[in-house]
This record gives C-alpha cells, structure tokens and sequence, in this order.
C-alpha cells in the first residue's frame, strides 16, 4: 500500500510547500481539496493547471485525487450536479489525477430508495465521461450514506468500473459497521481509503493516527488480509478543528504509525 494526504489537513497551503511536506515525510501522494479556497480548484485555467501537474510531476509525488464536494444524492434538478462533477472530473484529468471525490448528501426526509434512485442516475451519466477522461468518480462513505451498505445500494445499480467508493473508516465506524464488512460490501467498488483518528463519537477532532480509537489496525488487516494494494490517505480535518494540532509535525510519525500497521498484518 502507499501514502498519501489530504490537504484538508493544510488549509490554503501553496503546492510547493505541500510537497515540501510529501517528500520529507515519505508521502507518495496527496489528495487536493477542491474548493475556492485552497490554490487548487476548478476555477484554474489552462495554464495554472499544467503548472500544479509540473510541479508534482518534477517532485515525484502524484496527485491521488480531487476531493470534491458535489453531493450526488441531494434533491433537486441533475444538471448543476452534473455539471459540478464533470467540472471536477476535468481539473482531475488536467492534473492526472485517478480520482474524483463526492458525497452522497441525500435529504432525510425523502425516502432512502429515492435518493438512492437520484445518485445511482447522476452517477451513471457522468460514468462515460469519467471514462473518457480516464478518472476514476468515487462515493465517499459520509453523511447520509455513511456505511459500506449505503453506499452500496447506490454503487449496485450504477455497475460502471469508473464509479466506485471511497472508504472513509470513520463514516463506516460512526455507521456501527465493523471494518470487514464495510471491506465486503465495498471491495467490489474500492478505490481508496481515507484514514484518521478521533477521541470519540461525540469529539471527532482530529488526532494524531493511533491517538485516538478508530479500529485502524482492524482495517489494515482486512485490506491485507484479502492482498489489497492501493493507497492509504490521511484525512486530517484541520480546517474543520482549528485548535487541532498542526499536521506538518504529525506527518513523520503517521507515516510510521501506518507502516508499523502494515508490517503487523503482514
């Protein structure tokens, strides 16, 4: 398995500097938040686009994906949502990124089958042109569709290899799922997993990995246990917890921390 990071932990940091930190920390690659605010959006033109993939391409560090924020299940008309995510799909191409990320977003008060029935349409439309352009649309496990098995009742009727899931193991944990049934419900779909730590159901501030209780070496074991080989992403949500500690001096020993769980389950 490799590493990566999300800069969700690095709010508004310049791309130099993110992979300053990626290669002094032995970090194979990063997940880009997409969103106006960060150096790094669907809003950069040409120009600044081939310069973000230079500049990764020359550090030796690849973009894993674009963290997107189109929420595919929610109500209303397709067609900003469509666009939304194409938008996303584009900036990840231009980066060669393998990954776009959305969230289901679903509304509560509308049946579970509906909105299943809403993202499982979104999410086949854009398919062919995520095949087109060679990236990868994965369903993260959050908000209203939190579980391995909400994920898959929209992922099940889609059934396009460029729609997948994105394993985020505290949705699945806060969920009630345990790790090996969030991996067989999503295994079929997977492309990667975001990692993380947190004190508690009820503080989910971010914590340094294996500070909190988050069944991190369950969910090594089971990608192990069954020879899955991609990537590991830390999620740490700093620009959500600004009292959080800062990432950049946790990034060394999370990295040891998860190599220390891969040659455990090994």
């Amino acid at each position: 398995m490799r590493f990566a990071f999300s800069t969700l932990g690095v709010p508004g940091l310049p791309v130099p500097d993110v992979l300053a930190l990626a290669n002094d920390h032995g970090y194979h690659g990063v997940e880009l938040r997409a969103h106006p605010e960060e150096p790094v959006h669907p809003g950069l033109g040409p120009a600044a686009r081939a310069d973000v993939a230079a500049e990764f391409k020359a550090a030796g560090v690849e973009v894993l994906g674009v963290a997107g924020y189109a929420r595919v299940a929610a109500p209303g008309e397709d067609a900003p949502v469509l666009d939304e995510t194409r938008r996303l799909l584009q900036l990840a191409h231009d980066l060669g990124a393998s990954y776009v990320r959305v969230f289901p977003g679903a509304d509560p008060d509308l049946p579970a089958a509906e909105s299943d029935a809403i993202a499982a349409r979104r999410l086949g439309t854009v398919a062919e042109d995520a095949s087109a352009l060679g990236v990868r649309v994965l369903l993260e496990t959050h908000d209203s569709h939190r579980t391995g098995a909400a994920a898959i009742r929209i992922l099940g009727p889609v059934g396009h290899r460029m729609v997948g899931s994105l394993w985020d193991v505290m949705h699945t944990w806060l969920g009630g799922e345990q790790p090996a049934e969030s991996y067989a419900a999503l295994a079929p779909h997977l492309g990667y997993v975001q990692v993380k730590d947190i004190a508690s159901a009820d503080d989910t501030t971010p914590l340094a990995l294996g500070a909190g209780i988050l069944p991190l070496s369950e969910c090594v074991e089971v990608l192990s246990r069954h020879g899955w080989d991609g990537w590991l992403c830390w999620e740490y949500e700093k620009r959500w917890y600004e009292a959080a500690a800062p990432l950049p001096g946790l990034l060394a020993a999370g990295r040891e921390h998860l190599a220390r769980l891969l040659n455990d389950s090994a």
